[in-house]
């Protein structure tokens, strides 16, 4: 990790400098000298690089750059013989573009200038040459299975400045995306730790996913091998490294987001390929340990099983988010285009490198893996902004059934008070009034008129103790089918004189058709205390509309007033004992009203604005005339 940060800020300074001084670099520019010719000879490796240049090796021993194939499958290594033109002015440079070895090793008078070990992805090798070399022959040695070599435009001789800058110039884009996704994934592993955990694993996943990429990006590149030229060894275990935390860390990302699979599938697949990637993982400790003596195994586990494991992996997660997304998943969606997407570039450089037998050099890729990756960012946005607005409705619902628990509470107090007040207090009450009206006939005008007050708040009194036996027994009486037409109309008949008196008229609009079951006269008296409550609310000439209607197997009763109207405030409160709008009002008549229609298995829902009118509307369900 210290030299990746050391790499990352060589970078910059880098590009900083490059961009300050590329104009005046390219105005020197000296001419460039390509390889027309080099003669090559094939031989047999035992995994050992030379140590010396093939100097004696007689003429006919070199064939002609046309005719490269090996002579037998055997030979597995290849000796390369190019002379060094004349090296004249500035500082000069060799550029050794798309060279295929798993290792190379380079001799100019006698001695090694370059030597690589073990880099199946080199791509290009870039080192300054002395001017003592020029006419001298320059002998390349690589290791590699590609028997097709070819050289022409990709060994260049000429201004070393130069062809560091075409050489950048290449490798910027590695460079910048490199960066930048390492850049992401250093601050997602730390929003991972500060995350909630159930967010956790969605943001630790995608930044190891993150950090892989950029990881592949940087050591997939030529660069480093040429700034760091002795730290080969370090980048290539890192390129691997990377890629065995890729596959299990992208199907974790994959399973947080969408779940398993049929019978947990994507998470058995996900565990074999974190099985596989710890094995690969002992095993290049046991390769380094072993000083490379398992070179060529660790090579098919590492680069060509791994890669076929990746493309079976990429064809099934892009079938299992076609199915997502086929479901009605909308992540699923993106997930599937970008994945797609990502997937047909990688499969499709994969098949050609694999058909043109390790000649093909990756490139594309990585701007799959740029796009993929916003995808996936889009994806865990799109997630906490879904889980955000699931928090909000959940608290509006807890806040909802908290109410509801508060108003059940306190009616089933009420309904216990109830019961207790009816048996004690109401006999008492009658006989007091009994003995009243007895003395009421005996008295003098003058004391009857208290006598009757006392009376009237007896009644009251009495009509208090009825509305909490009916709120302890809303079910009390016999059922029955009931016309809700019949029902308003003697509704109607008893409360049109009240609402003459306080100036407003009644309007009833009913189908005939309309059937409900429950207590006629429980019914009434829920009706009529909701109905009275709107008559009450206007103050001057009014209008209340009663309008009763069907849908599927569901009545409804609207109940419509243009009075005061209540405040927010206030109609979250309806229903709750003792709570009123009017001065004499104690709150249980409309505590009844909603205890009634519950018991018929109804609703009451209420809507209201200050100043504009209520309504009140019921929903029962509807019964069979």
């Amino acid at each position: 990790m210290k030299c990746l940060r050391a790499v990352i800020v060589l970078l910059f300074l880098l590009i900083m400098g490059m961009v300050a001084g590329a104009e005046i670099a390219l105005s020197h520019a000296s001419t460039q000298v390509n390889v027309s010719s080099w003669s090559i000879s094939w031989t047999t490796s035992d995994g050992t690089p030379p140590s010396r240049p093939p100097a004696d090796l007689p003429e006919e021993a070199w064939r002609p750059y046309g005719l490269t194939s090996p002579e037998s499958s055997q030979l597995n290594a290849v000796w390369i013989r190019l002379q060094v033109p004349e090296l004249q002015g500035s500082p000069q440079g060799i550029l050794l573009e798309n060279l295929q070895g798993k290792r190379m090793t380079i001799f100019a008078a006698n001695h090694i200038i370059y030597k690589a070990n073990y880099n199946y992805q080199l791509n290009q090798i870039l080192f300054p040459l002395q001017s003592a070399l020029s006419g001298q022959y320059m002998y390349m040695w690589l290791e590699t299975d590609n028997p097709n070599l070819r050289l022409e435009e990709r060994v260049q001789f000429g201004d070393f400045q130069h062809l560091f800058n075409e050489f950048l110039r290449s490798s910027l884009d590695d460079i910048i995306l490199g960066s930048t996704l390492l850049f992401m994934s250093a601050i997602m592993l730390v929003w991972s730790f500060f995350t909630n955990r159930r967010y956790r694993l969605h943001v630790l996943s995608l930044a190891l996913v993150i950090l892989s990429a950029g990881v592949l990006v940087f050591t997939y590149s030529p660069f480093l091998y040429t700034v760091f030229e002795h730290k080969e060894e370090l980048f290539t275990r890192l390129y691997d490294l990377a890629l065995l935390v890729l596959l299990p860390s992208f199907s974790l990302f994959f399973e947080t987001v969408f779940g398993s699979g049929y019978r947990g599938w994507l998470r058995t697949m996900r565990r074999l390929q974190t099985g596989y990637s710890l094995f690969c993982l002992l095993f290049m400790s046991l390769n380094m340990l072993s000083q490379g003596r398992y070179d060529e195994w660790y090579y098919v586990l590492t680069a060509k099983a791994l890669g076929m494991m990746m493309m079976v992996q990429l064809a099934v997660l892009v079938f299992s988010s076609i199915m997502f997304a086929v479901r009605g998943s909308r992540e699923a969606v993106i997930f599937s285009v970008g994945l797609c997407l990502f997937a047909g570039i990688s499969l499709g450089e994969l098949f050609r490198f694999y058909m043109s037998g390790g000649e093909y050099t990756l490139m594309y890729w990585k701007w799959g893996a740029a796009g993929f990756v916003v995808v996936l960012i889009m994806i865990l946005g799109r997630i906490f902004t879904q889980n955000h607005e699931q928090v909000i409705q959940y608290s509006r619902e807890l806040k909802m059934f908290n109410q509801e628990l508060q108003r059940s509470e306190k009616m089933e107090i009420i309904s216990e008070l109830a019961a207790s007040v009816a048996h004690e207090v109401r006999n008492p009450l009658q006989v007091t009034r009994g003995f009243l009206q007895l003395i009421s006939g005996k008295s003098r005008p003058e004391e009857r008129e208290y006598l009757n007050l006392a009376l009237v708040e007896l009644d009251r009194a009495s009509g208090i103790i009825t509305d909490f036996l009916t709120f302890a027994k809303p079910e009390s009486g016999r059922t029955s089918v009931l016309r809700v037409l019949d029902e308003f109309t003697h509704i109607e008949g008893i409360l049109t004189p009240l609402a003459h008196l306080h100036g407003s008229k009644i309007t009833v609009d009913i189908p005939t058709d309309l059937w409900i079951r429950g207590n006629s006269s429980k019914f009434k008296q829920a009706l009529i205390n909701i109905v009275k409550n709107s008559i009450e609310a206007i103050q001057e000439e009014g209008m209340i509309h009663i309008q009763a209607y069907r849908r599927n197997q569901v009545i409804y009763i609207l109940i419509r007033d243009n009075g005061e109207g209540m405040k927010d405030e206030e109609l979250v409160r309806l229903g709750e004992p003792y709570f009123s709008n009017k001065s004499k009002g104690t709150g249980l008549g409309l505590m009844v009203t909603f205890r009634i229609i519950e018991a018929m298995e109804g609703q009451i829902q209420y809507s209201s604005k200050k100043g504009v009118g209520t309504e009140a509307l019921i929903t029962l369900p509807a019964a069979v005339s």
